[in-house]
């Protein structure tokens, strides 16, 4: 009987190296069920967007994942600074429910949030790929940095543009030692004409990713609006893209990227072409030439954090069977 256990940040990402959530996630989609999933989402009562969500995902026979994470957007600018994303992800065993771990939550939805769109943009974008251009600098940017080289070997250049210039050049100057040549940008327009893969990371309210700043053939991953009145795709990238992929269709309707542009008509229901179930079994067509312009929206979900927290568990098991079977 193994004794529940905590693992934190720094151990979350030194057992999920490379590929292994990506992997984790692609046999996930490509031969299970959705499991039995419920969330609940809590804000205070102040003008803030803070929230605090509980989500749950229980794959019967299997496992149990409940994540709880608190996003307060203001903690970075506190006198004591803090994670704008926090919180704890507790795996259980799903026959009995007997606890088995315990995780720090950032680190692992971290993970999870960039493998997620990893996996997207290897189905979806060109494979020769070579500008990334990561919209906000916060927590995920780093990590999105390195899903996406995982997937598109190719990516030899990475520009970084936030709102604050400051951020983006502390991680342009991170990412220039670890990966590859990146470069801080002031000029959102002149980046998005470039890029080649986007990935938009921000908790935008209007819309900063527009469909007539971008190229033929680029694969646009859009990712920080989780709620209603958060956009960061315009109608005009609707437009252009003809067409939307999601992870997921349980709750898509929930992200301002989806129900705003359903509202306006830019997009229509028949528009949402399919999800990664749908796209790892080949039940939908992805990318049809290399001038299509190919729209993801990662809505994320606890069948994510299930996945990747049991791939966790499990690397954790192995590590130490093997440590007490080589001593």
């Amino acid at each position: 009987m193994h004794n529940l256990f905590h693992l934190g940040a720094d151990d979350v990402r030194r057992h999920l190296p490379g590929n292994t959530a990506i992997e984790a996630l692609r046999r996930f989609h490509a031969g299970q069920s959705m499991p039995i999933t419920d969330r609940q989402v809590v804000r205070d009562r102040s003008p803030s967007t803070n929230t605090f969500a509980s989500l749950t995902a229980w794959s019967p026979g299997r496992y149990i994942a409940v994540k709880l994470v608190g996003a307060f957007p203001g903690n970075p600018a506190l006198p004591s600074p803090e994670p704008a994303v926090q919180g704890l992800v507790a795996l259980f065993d799903g026959t009995t429910g007997r606890p088995l771990m315990t995780c720090d939550g950032a680190a692992l939805t971290q993970v999870k949030t960039a493998a997620d769109s990893a996996l997207a943009a290897e189905l979806l974008s060109r494979p020769d790929s070579s500008t990334l251009l990561l919209v906000g600098a916060g927590g995920l940017a780093a990590e999105f940095a390195t899903a996406m080289r995982v997937v598109r070997p190719s990516i030899n250049r990475i520009l970084v543009w936030n709102r604050s210039g400051g951020r983006a050049d502390a991680l342009a100057a991170a990412l220039s030692e670890t990966h590859c040549e990146a470069e801080a940008v002031s000029d959102l327009s002149a980046a998005l004409s470039e890029a080649d893969i986007v990935s938009a990371l921000t908790m935008s309210e209007t819309p900063i990713v527009l469909g007539r700043e971008v190229k033929a053939g680029v694969h646009i991953d859009l990712v920080g609006s989780y709620l209603p009145e958060m956009r960061e795709g315009d109608d005009e990238l609707i437009r252009r893209s003809g067409r939307i992929y999601v992870d997921t269709l349980f709750d898509c309707r929930n992200s301002g990227d989806i129900c705003q542009p359903l509202a306006s008509g830019a997009l229509r229901d028949d528009m949402i072409a399919g999800d990664l179930f749908e796209l790892c079994t080949a039940k939908t067509v992805g990318r049809r030439d290399d001038r299509d312009i190919t729209l993801f929206k990662n809505i994320g979900g606890a069948h994510l954090d299930l996945v990747v927290a049991a791939e966790l568990y499990r690397s954790v098991l192995l590590q130490r069977n093997g440590s007490c079977n080589s001593g």
